[in-house]
């Protein structure tokens, strides 16, 4: 499953689950007058009794479709062109691992990554020169010469996994993602 298909698969489940499509989401939102991100969420939150990452979901939804403009990129073909593009089947790989673990995961596509979150972020995926780093929020676990620390690679994470085929994700690797996984949930 891709990016794309992951966040259409989470915005039908939304709408499903809380009885309004998109399109009833953002005519309440626009009634309000609210604008920025962070309002929308915490209204959606206390109005509507939204846990955080429905509320959180439907803004980006909102504000993106409010902001799209003819010939708009996609974040994830934004993240994957050019030199990058090559690693585009490492991203995809990542992605049917990680939504196998359920349908609860947030997609928060960044300028140069995707955030992934449950109740809290619990990894990132971003594409590097050669390879694609994974960020992992794993407290207590040992460093080994394939799980990195993360100190030199972002300060949110404690490790860094360096992606560098398809088949690198292996059920080791899935392991960790579903050990980061279940810690964030």
């Amino acid at each position: 499953m891709t990016v794309e298909e992951g966040l259409r698969s989470q915005v039908r489940n939304i709408e499903a689950k809380y009885g309004r499509s998109m399109d009833e989401w953002a005519q309440l939102i626009h009634a309000t007058g609210k604008r920025r991100h962070g309002e929308i969420v915490a209204w959606l939150k206390s109005e509507h009794e939204l846990p955080h990452g429905a509320a959180n979901r439907i803004a980006l939804v909102v504000l993106d479709s409010a902001n799209e403009q003819p010939g708009q990129v996609a974040p994830r073909d934004q993240l994957y062109s050019g030199s990058k593009a090559a690693l585009l089947p490492i991203h995809d790989r990542l992605m049917q691992a990680i939504n196998r673990f359920g349908g609860d995961i947030e997609l928060a596509p960044k300028k140069g990554y995707v955030s992934l979150r449950r109740r809290k972020q619990f990894a990132m995926i971003k594409p590097a020169a050669r390879h694609v780093d994974l960020g992992l929020i794993l407290p207590a676990t040992p460093v080994t010469d394939r799980l990195e620390s993360a100190a030199t690679f972002n300060a949110l994470f404690t490790h860094r996994v360096r992606v560098q085929s398809t088949s690198d994700v292996d059920a080791e690797l899935e392991g960790w993602l579903r050990k980061a996984y279940d810690a964030a949930g």
